[in-house]
């Protein structure tokens, strides 16, 4: 081996902005395209607001304005605005922020000084102005670089900051903002804070009973056993209550950050719960029966917060504070006192509950026995599962790349084998259907059980027991995109909607865009995922491309696969903008099939090249039926 030198001139500095845009993740998690709702670019418009918000809880401003785009962000909020001589400090330099001061921001999410700077590195255009006594300063930055420094001037507008970015497409390959994220996230900031206003793109956000209004929203209100408990104390508000879909559902928060994976402040609930309802009832419930179909919201205040990573999803730290009491005791005993008298105080709310847990109960005792067989046949099939080609890294590793693990549905062998054979195996791994699965709305969960692909599945992703051992965060589903393989995509959302409701609830269910066309010349090819692009296909090459209609998965090479699942894929969210999970499945899965023929004849459009054509003309009536 050829000796390497290795002297003064081998070591080297990254000043601040080098260093984020070198290594994001370190700063911001996962890159992605915003088709997931931790991708970075949410974090970055997070990173703001969050300024924003601690100049409320400070008492300064109660109206933040957001403004969208796909590509551009504008937050205007009415603080106390930046301190002039300070504006490019705070936003160029490392470890410099008004949050060090514990007095002031004792509870706040962000104290490392880091978080506006890394949205200014990862932008190609980033813009701050602050408005503060009569007199504003603006500056200018291009990723992290300073391009223009205004001087201070007069002003008339109300004191503030306003900031706008772009996000780096070179580092954002693709990026889009998806509203509905960005809605749910601005949600959460309003139930948390009560008297916020937060205006996005027109839209008025505002809470007035904050993780009440949280549950009525989320959860599947016309289905709920009982109204639900909404229980407040100093550093830690909680609302819950049990519905009728399977699993457990949870929204834990610390200090104004939602943490999606949970943490130890979101375990203590769970055991908490548990033990309050025992000693309340005198019964030693089973845990699963009594947190079944649980919904429920918990946010605490702790000093000092450690997360597990930067982007602070999951909750580390054991104590409140430096000399408070255990989280896990500050909650157990919150709930000791707060959810026992609630119960004594109101006896028919007890009666609902015991009747829920005893019908979990019913339930869970029913299925124990083919339960039992179906899990001994899947831990004989997952020796040698033919199913499933599974990859060598897992969403409950500690890896680095952990977020990239990611599990494809596909239907058939030839799809499956073009996959498998283009996967990156660390990360990517492959479940094959045979055919159509079952319909499962209204089943209960028992069939789960006497079906071997649905078992096998939830085998696969290991969610049996809830989220907290899934396998991979991102569930694709790979269908083909004609009438057959969006009736399979159906039926398996129907699958995780129908008994695992909370995987589709935390963003990891997605649908694959794979391309409709390919259209190529001698010198270069062009995929295009609509008519829109292949149409401008067609106009850049010219002179007559050859043009391919791809009708299903398995007609793609592995070679070609390769491109449309590695860091150019194309995921379209599984987004649930509707409550009512058992109303939805029932008007598109259940046995009401005229109301759904005459909403077909009402709404189907038949597109030829760009006229749009009337489908009762276009299309006989006996065809549509």
């Amino acid at each position: 081996m050829a000796e390497v030198n290795y002297s003064e001139d081998s070591i080297r500095s990254l000043d601040w902005k080098e260093h984020i845009r070198l290594r994001p993740g370190m700063y911001i998690g996962k890159l992605g395209d915003g088709s997931a709702y931790d991708d970075g670019i949410y974090v970055l418009l997070k990173e703001i607001v969050d300024n924003s918000i601690d100049e409320f809880v400070m008492g300064a401003g109660r109206t933040i304005d957001v403004n969208m785009s796909d590509h551009k962000v504008s937050v205007r909020d009415y603080g106390r605005g930046i301190p002039l001589g300070k504006v490019i400090d705070c936003v160029s330099k490392i470890n410099t922020g008004g949050k060090y001061d514990s007095k002031a921001f004792q509870k706040s999410v962000g104290l490392n000084g880091v978080g506006t700077k890394a949205v200014n590195a990862l932008s190609t255009a980033f813009t701050v102005q602050s408005y503060r006594e009569n007199r504003t300063k603006l500056a200018e930055f291009a990723k992290g670089e300073l391009i223009r420094d205004e001087p201070e001037k007069e002003t008339t507008q109300r004191n503030g900051t306003a900031i706008n970015f772009y996000p780096d497409e070179t580092i954002f390959r693709n990026y889009r903002f998806i509203p509905e994220f960005v809605q749910n996230m601005i949600w959460n900031y309003v139930f948390l804070n009560a008297g916020l206003t937060i205006n996005f793109n027109g839209q008025k956000f505002f809470s007035q009973n904050g993780l009440r209004d949280l549950l009525e929203r989320n959860a599947d209100v016309a289905n709920i056993r009982y109204p639900i408990i909404h229980l407040k104390g100093e550093d830690i508000e909680i609302a819950l209550t049990h519905g009728q879909q399977y699993g457990e559902e949870y929204y834990s928060f610390v200090n104004g950050q939602h943490t999606t994976q949970g943490g130890t402040h979101q375990a203590a609930f769970r055991e908490a719960v548990v033990k309050t309802i025992r000693e309340f009832y005198k019964k030693e419930f089973d845990a699963a029966d009594i947190r079944a179909s649980i919904v429920a919201a918990i946010a605490i205040k702790v000093q000092e917060p450690v997360f597990e990573s930067q982007t602070k999803t999951k909750l580390g730290s054991q104590n409140i504070g430096p000399e408070g009491p255990t989280v896990r005791t500050f909650i157990n005993d919150f709930l000791k006192t707060e959810l026992d008298n609630f119960l004594h105080k109101n006896p028919a709310t007890a009666d609902a509950l015991l009747k829920r847990i005893l019908q979990s109960e019913r339930e869970r005792k029913d299925i124990a026995g083919i339960k039992k067989l179906a899990n001994e046949r899947a831990k004989k099939a997952s020796l040698h599962n033919r199913k499933l080609r599974d990859c060598k890294l897992h969403f409950e590793d500690t890896h680095e790349r952990r977020q990239d693990t990611t599990l494809f549905i596909t239907e058939g062998d030839s799809a499956s084998g073009s996959i498998t054979k283009s996967r990156d195996v660390l990360t990517q791994a492959v479940f094959s259907l045979k055919g159509k699965p079952l319909n499962c709305f209204g089943l209960t969960k028992k069939v789960v059980y006497e079906n071997e692909e649905f078992n096998l599945l939830q085998h696969a992703l290991n969610i049996e027991d809830g989220l907290d051992g899934l396998r991979y965060n991102n569930v694709v589903i790979a269908t083909d995109a004609d009438v057959d393989g969006m009736h399979i995509r159906l039926l398996i959302m129907t699958f995780f909607l129908q008994f695992f409701p909370d995987v589709v609830k935390a963003g990891h269910v997605s649908i694959l865009q794979t391309p409709l066309f390919r259209v190529r010349n001698k010198k270069e090819t062009i995929y295009c995922y609509s008519d829109e692009e292949r149409r401008n296909a067609i106009a850049k090459l010219g002179n007559k491309p050859e043009i391919t209609r791809f009708k299903g998965l398995g007609e793609i090479s592995p070679d070609e696969f390769g491109l449309f699942i590695g860091k150019d894929m194309r995921l379209d969210p599984v987004i649930l903008k509707d409550a009512n999970i058992k109303g939805l499945l029932e008007y598109f899965m259940g046995k009401n099939t005229p109301t759904r023929q005459q909403h077909i004849v009402n709404n189907l459009r038949v597109e030829k090249d760009d006229e749009t054509i009337n489908p009762l003309v276009a299309v006989p009536e006996a065809l549509v039926a």
